[in-house]
């Protein structure tokens, strides 16, 4: 991929074992019906959906990265117990079911069986003190798995920017402007930066202990963080579509350090006698 003629000296000469390992939920999921099959493939079956733009997102960044599929509750915390950071993905709308609203008219197709599962995943990794990187739908459940909303349709609020582009995502579409003293303006090493845009909800009120660090023109919030922690940030822009660019490939680069650096003090697991 190309990374805007960027190298990556500090993280390719980490041996390739060294490399941190990074969960990356599951964008979609996708039932048998709705499936084209490939001929001479497969039968239609329930499929889990993922843009390799993310994978390769956190390799270029020196990451080792690998899909986080939907499980048993009881099973997440294990996995966790393996990886030394989460990347919560994009994807459709999550149910108001999960923040105490009624589903506005608008509300697209949600799939609550996702919903339940990449909020546990959200909350205990948060929990165990993993790094976080959430990307749009992935920020917006992080901030409800502290507690915060959302609104559900921003035309409800807001005319001035269409946030869902029609661009492709390597194109920026508006700027946000982002807390001088935040750590992703700290990380992108500036105080705006040019995003891409494909939501038509937004992060409204902010969950516990995390703060609104950016907003478009027209007031959304397009990026929250918890300035107690090392590494846990939300942006709602697809950031994995444009590490062409320096800004952000450096939020991604930064996140792979952070990744690093967990790595090497977290807690051994404890192997139980038998």
């Amino acid at each position: 991929m190309d990374t805007g003629g960027l190298t990556l000296r500090g993280l390719t000469s980490t041996p390739e074992s060294r490399r941190p390992l990074i969960g990356v939920t599951t964008s979609e999921l996708r039932k048998a019906e709705t499936v084209s099959p490939t001929p001479e493939g497969e039968p239609p079956r329930h499929e889990m959906a993922l843009g390799l733009t993310y994978m390769k997102a956190v390799e270029v960044a020196g990451g080792v990265p690998v899909v986080i599929p939907p499980m048993d509750a009881g099973l997440i915390g294990a996995l966790l117990d393996h990886l030394d950071g989460v990347c919560l993905s994009g994807g459709p709308d999550i149910h108001p079911d999960h923040y105490g609203q009624e589903p506005h008219d608008q509300l697209g197709p949600t799939a609550p069986d996702l919903d339940r599962f990449e909020l546990e995943v959200a909350r205990q990794a948060d929990r165990k003190g993993l790094p976080l990187l959430a990307i749009c739908r992935g920020m917006q459940a992080l901030n409800i798995s502290r507690g915060g909303d959302l609104l559900q349709h921003i035309p409800d609020r807001w005319l001035e920017i269409e946030h869902r582009q029609k661009m492709p995502g390597q194109t920026a579409s508006h700027r946000v402007d982002l807390d001088p003293s935040s750590r992703i303006s700290s990380i992108v090493g500036a105080p705006v930066i040019a995003v891409n845009s494909f939501h038509h909800q937004a992060v409204d009120q902010v969950g516990s202990g995390l703060v609104a660090t950016g907003w478009a023109p027209d007031g959304a919030t397009e990026s929250i963080e918890d300035p107690d922690r090392d590494f846990l940030i939300g942006v709602q822009w697809h950031a994995e579509l444009m590490v062409d660019q320096p800004d952000h490939f450096e939020l991604f680069h930064r996140f792979v350090l952070a990744c690093e650096e967990f790595s090497v003090h977290r807690l051994p697991a404890v192997v139980p006698s038998r």
